[in-house]
């Protein structure tokens, strides 16, 4: 990524002895639950979804083949452009309301960039209820015209932004699938969250929202 202009993302200076692994510390504000309002606003977003284009465009010239990856929520169809995965306001350091880096590569894995950019939208539109995007400080706003603004920071045309409403479906469900994997392993932290969010319940939530609010959304993206 550095040799291709790419600097949205800490350098890694090396492993420590206890397998810890060490990166140059990028300055700025990282957001967490509640959500601070500033890092909702549409310039945030535009600027996520500008960044995480950066990414892609500087992993076309990396080839994955024959590297092992965390597969836990990479794109089921696969690729060949390495992806983030998991683009939350949480993984996105702003300066001054802009998105200047990514962080948290755990997930990073060859897919297609149109996935990863649902992915994106899936956790900072964000694509959800009202009830659950609540909990974690979300303010009431145009989902839809969100997803468009993300679309068109990204630089989708007609054809990626149908793909983008199509593959978000494969988005929610790899997610489900991922948090539903880590809870039956008996993980304590997603043991934690599963109990305190409804379990299953909250996942149905976002089904039906999502599939009563399909139409608006497929209506922006035109």
């Amino acid at each position: 990524m550095r040799r291709a202009g790419f600097e949205g993302a800490p350098e890694p200076v090396g492993i420590d002895g206890d397998g810890r692994e060490r990166l140059v510390f990028i300055d700025g504000e990282v957001p967490i639950p509640p959500y601070p309002e500033w890092s909702q606003s549409d310039s945030a977003l535009a600027s996520t979804a500008e960044l995480l284009r950066g990414l892609h465009d500087a992993a076309k010239g990396f080839d994955p083949r024959d590297l092992m990856w965390n597969d836990g929520l990479a794109d089921p169809e696969g690729g060949v452009i390495v992806c983030h995965n998991d683009v939350c306001l949480e993984n996105v350091v702003f300066r001054d309301g802009v998105a200047v880096a990514l962080l948290d590569f755990e997930f990073a894995a060859p897919g297609r960039p149109i996935y990863d950019l649902a992915c994106l939208a899936r956790l900072c539109v964000p694509i959800d209820n009202d009830f659950d995007q609540a909990r974690l400080g979300w303010q009431p706003a145009d989902r839809p015209e969100r997803l468009r603004l993300v679309a068109d920071a990204y630089g989708l045309d007609r054809d990626g932004r149908k793909d983008l409403l199509a593959i978000m479906e494969a988005a929610l469900t790899r997610a489900e699938e991922f948090i539903w994997r880590r809870v039956e392993s008996g993980d304590p932290n997603f043991v934690e969250m599963w109990n305190r969010t409804d379990g299953a319940d909250r996942y149905h939530r976002r089904r039906r929202w999502w599939n009563d609010n399909h139409h608006q959304f497929a209506t922006a993206l035109r």
